[in-house]
This record gives structure tokens, sequence and C-alpha cells, in this order.
């Protein structure tokens, strides 16, 4: 059995028991469901984010910087969505009904994209003659060759910029060396499958955007208000996201290599439908929480025999088209981010003329703060795109494949958020608690190192392949830098921002995550390197593409960081006392992908 399948048997076991008996003894039953439920849906994502960019490379062969921007596009947007689906479960659907129309529309999702279809063909073409390009394998496994006679051979970038092809006998028809500029590189896509790609992550951008404002929601919803048992609660809900996470990235990541990209995508989509069951059959235990706020509204008729709740469901399916377009089109996706920015902030500044001296410098601080995880997610997002490539092309991967390295960051979450907790209320009980721009800059500043500490050990690469204990090592200061940040959040911005806006700056938050997908998508592209039938034409100038621009997002998370604990002292006056909860009396949960701030909505 691989290394990574016993040690994360160990790990679950160690860390899994005592949350079950917690989760049995001292907390409502309906806990659980919204537990198992949530840890399906997580198992569907990151089974496929942990594939997905190798699916965009190697089977779509698209290059490094359409694939980033490709996959910029679809992050950004799932962040974007859950601002429509949160708002029409507020008023109309109720949470429950929301996120199991989302559970749906994801379990459709995922299952479609197990629908390969044909992979891109790509073909060199030199003196008017064809010569295919063959591939086997998948991932840091995957061979390519050019068929030249029938025969395959193995081929290389020239200093020049040209290909080189080995072993090519003296008869051949066309020379060892193609000079720059001489031959074509042309490739056949099969349309139905990439469309069919297209139409899956729409439906699973839909999905998500129906289902991840809601389900945290009614965890909360299962405790009267004031009860002491709600924060650990929602401690052990955030385990089963990041055990979710972690199994999805050591299985997904396994059976789309060993068995095809089908197996890897089929199995998330498998997840997800356990998630949905396990959501439908536990509706007794959740208590009626989440119900419709009005249920004779939602079911009124409002387009002949169609009712309100049916236009919803009707709707949602419906926006998957625009969806759909959208996707393809990362240029229009960052205009709109951009027109949306500018929007936002024109009445962000025009609204602090408005306010008195405390409210204004307590939203003012909810600002610094929401530029902050725009940093701090851009480079901690690096980890399903250029750090998922890095780890195939470049890095001895040992006993683990390069997508299972995508499990390192929720496992340490798992090993490390109780110590976390534990000295967060140590902190607290010695009235040392840090205030959050301290911790969101700390946070930074590891986020930065995880990167550099790559550059500085890459003397240890042997023919331009680092050893797997460095990759860890960044995913473990990554890891420390997102539990740093975990305690603040969203939290904060509802504590800071003004009352009647607070909706306002929810949105923005979310808009800012959004803007860091879509930015991170965008330097995961520019950090690409040339290939052919998805495999990189030169290790050296991959290797030192990358290390140029772990560097230099290094020094930029260093620097933020620095400039963040600075700024902390000199502005730590303007919450005026808003963020009273501290660390210690809001200890942090195990957080990934920004859920546990999504929690405090």
């Amino acid at each position: 059995m691989p290394t990574i399948f016993l040690i994360g048997l160990v790990v679950t076991l160690v860390t899994g028991a005592p949350v079950l008996m917690q989760l049995l003894r001292n907390h409502p039953r309906g806990l659980i469901i919204l537990f198992f439920a949530e840890m399906w849906e997580r198992f569907s994502y990151y089974g496929m984010r942990g594939i997905l960019i190798f699916y965009l490379t190697q089977h779509l062969l698209f290059d490094d910087g359409k694939a980033g921007a490709q996959y910029g596009s679809y992050t950004s947007l799932v962040y974007l969505l859950p601002l429509i689906g949160g708002l029409l479960a507020d008023r109309y659907l109720g949470t429950r009904k929301a996120v199991a129309f989302g559970a749906i529309l994801l379990v459709a999702g995922h299952l479609t994209m197990a629908v390969e279809g044909a992979p891109t063909k790509q073909t060199l073409v030199y003196a008017g003659q064809s010569y295919p390009v063959a591939v086997e394998g998948r991932m840091e496994a995957r061979q390519v060759r050019l068929m030249v006679a029938d025969q395959p051979y193995e081929f290389a970038a020239t200093s020049a910029g040209g290909l080189a092809i080995k072993g090519l006998p003296a008869d051949a028809p066309l020379p060892a060396e193609l000079p720059a500029g001489e031959y074509e590189l042309t490739k056949q896509i099969d349309p139905l499958g990439q469309n069919a790609f297209y139409l899956a992550v729409s439906l699973i951008i839909m999905g998500v955007g129906f289902l991840k404002p809601n389900i945290s929601t009614i965890v909360g919803q299962l405790y009267p208000q004031g009860d002491p048992r709600r924060d650990s609660g929602f401690t052990l809900y955030y385990y089963g996201i990041n055990l979710g996470a972690f199994w999805a990235s050591v299985l997904c990541a396994w059976l789309g290599l060993e068995f095809g990209w089908w197996a890897g995508f089929g199995l998330a989509g498998l997840g997800m439908a356990a998630g949905l069951v396990v959501f439908i059959l536990g509706k007794p235990l959740l208590e009626g929480k989440g119900e419709p706020p009005d249920p004779e509204l939602l079911k009124a008729r409002v387009a002949g025999p169609l009712s309100r709740e049916s236009l919803i469901y009707l709707g949602g399916l419906l926006g998957v088209i625009p969806v759909w377009f959208l996707v393809q089109r990362n240029d229009i996706v960052g205009v709109a981010l951009i027109a949306s920015t500018l929007a936002a902030l024109g009445f962000i500044v025009w609204f602090l003329t408005t306010i008195d001296k405390v409210e204004r410098e307590r939203m003012l601080l909810a600002l610094v703060l929401i530029f902050g995880s725009v940093v701090f997610f851009t480079l901690f997002e690096q980890a399903g795109t250029s750090l998922n490539l890095f780890a195939a092309r470049n890095v001895d991967l040992g006993p683990v494949t390069a997508g299972q390295t995508q499990s390192f960051n929720a496992g340490f979450i798992l090993i490390f958020a109780p110590i976390f907790a534990a000295m967060w209320a140590w902190l607290g009980r010695r009235g040392r608690s840090l205030n959050p721009t301290l911790t969101f800059g700390l946070g930074l500043i590891q986020v930065g190192l995880g990167f550099l500490v790559v550059v500085w050990g890459q003397g240890l690469a042997v023919d331009y392949r680092m050893p797997l204990f460095m990759l860890a090592l960044l995913y473990l200061l990554h890891t420390t830098g997102e539990l740093f940040l975990s305690p603040v959040g969203l939290s904060q911005i509802t504590k800071l921002s003004v009352a009647k806006v607070v909706s306002f700056m929810m949105a923005v938050w979310f808009l800012a995550s959004s803007i860091a997908q879509y930015v991170g998508g965008l330097i995961a592209g520019a950090m690409g390197t040339e290939t052919v039938g998805g495999q990189v034409l030169d290790a050296a100038a991959a290797f030192a593409t990358s290390m140029d621009g772990f560097n230099k997002l290094g020094w930029a998370g260093v620097g933020c960081g620095v400039a963040f604990v600075a700024l902390s002292f000199l502005i730590k006056h303007w919450a005026h006392g808003a963020d009273g909860a501290t660390p210690a009396e809001d200890p942090p949960a195990p957080t990934l992908d920004g859920e546990r701030q999504a929690a405090k909505l």
C-alpha cells in the first residue's frame, strides 16, 4: 500500500476518533448530517481541483498560460456565484432547499467531468509532411514521443529555441534538429469533449453558488443564541471539510494517474452524490432548521403554472448558459471584476464621507484586511496551478503522485489546528491576543516564506528535481499562515462595518476572494513554460522559471506581511473596540478555502 495511504489512515484514526466521540456525545444530531454532507462536498471539489490543471494541460493540451487563465476563471466564478445563491436562500428558498439544489447541480457537473471525450491530438508539420505526437500516461508519468516512420522518438528544445529529435537515423525524412520557425505544431480538438468540460464546470460553479454560502449557515442554526457548544461545533464541522479534502487529493489523484481522468473525476462525482444522499436522508435530524422563511410566498404561482420555487430552479438551470459562456472568456471575467472593484471602491469612498471618525476608521481597517486577504489567497491558491505543475515537473515525488501533494495542506490542518487553537486560548487568558492586522501580517510572511524556502533550497535539486520534503515544508508554512488568518476573516468584516452596509461589505469580501483566484490564475500562467503534448520541452528552463516566479511571489508575501506588521502598531486603535471577539473568544476552526470566514455569515 502506498505510504501516503498509510500516513492518511494513521492521521485519520488518531485525529478522527475524538472528533467522532464529541459529535455523538455533545452536539445536535443534525451536526453529524452536515458534517458528512460537507465532507463529501469538499471531497468532490478538491478531488477535481487536484487533477484539473493536468487535465487542462495534458488532455485538452492548453498551454500553461491558457490553462492558468482557465483555472482562474473557474475558481473566480466559484467565489462570485455564492452571492446570488445566498441572497435567494435568505429571501425565498431557505438554506436546506438551496443546499439540496446546489448538490444536485454539483453531482451532475462532477459526473459530466467524467465524460473525457477524445484527447486533443498534436501533430508536427515539417516540409509539408505531418508527424503525429504520441502520448502515454498522465501527470508525472506522462511520456510524449514524436512518431517518425512509425517509430517513436524522444525530443527536446534546442538552445536556439528549435526542436532536437533524439536518436533519429540519418536516413529519416526530417533532420535531427528543426530550427525555430521551420516547423509547425497543430492541434486537433474534440469539440464534444471540450464542450462537455465547459458544461461540467458551469454546472459545478452554479451548484457551488447555491450550496457554499448556505450549508455552514445551517450549522449555526442548530445552536440557540449564546450556546457555548457553537464554536466547538464549527470546529468539528470544519474537521470534516479538511478530512474530505485530504482523502480527495489522495484518492482522486491516484485513480486519475492509474486508470484515467474519468476515474479521478468520476470518484469526485460519486463523493458528491454520497453527500447529497446523506443530506436528504438526514433531513429529520435538522430539526426543521433551514426551511423557507415564507413557505406560502415560495409556493405562490408567479408565471402561469410555475411557482416561485420552480422559477428559481429553472433560473438556476438556465443560468448555466451564461456561466458556460463566461468560463471560456477569461478576458470578460477580468473586465467584470475590474468594473465591480472600481464600483465598490467608489461607493465605499463616498460612504466614508457620510460617517463619523470612529465608523470611518473601522471601515478603513476592514478595507486593509480585505486587501491583505487578496494578497494572501493570490499566493496561497497557487497550490492548484503552478505548485501542482511544479510538483509533476520538478519534484522527486517518491511515494506520492503530483496530485496527492494537494493533500499536504489539509493533512497539516488536521494535525496543527488543535495546537493553534490551544495557543490562541493561552494568549487570550493572559491578555496577549494579537490584533487582526498583526495576525494577517504574520500569515502573509509565512505564505511568502513558503515559496522562499524552496528557492533557497534549489541547490538540493538533482536533474532539476527538488526533494519532496522541500515542497512539504512549503505547504507547512502555507498552512500555518492560513491558521494565523483563520481567527480573523469575515468575522472581523462584520464587526468593523457600519450596520447598514454590512451585507455590502461581505459581498466585497467575496469579491476580493474572486479577484485573488483570478489574479492567481494569471500569475500561474505567466510562470508557465513551453510544452508539446503536455510535456515540458526544457526541464532546466521550467525549473528556472518556477524558481524566478516563486522568488517574486515569496518576497511579495514577506514584504506585504512586514508592512502589515508595522502598520498594525499604527492603526490598531482604528477598531475602537469593535474587534472585541479575540481569538481566545472565537477559537479558530480548521479552515480550508476560506470556509471559516464564510461561516460567520
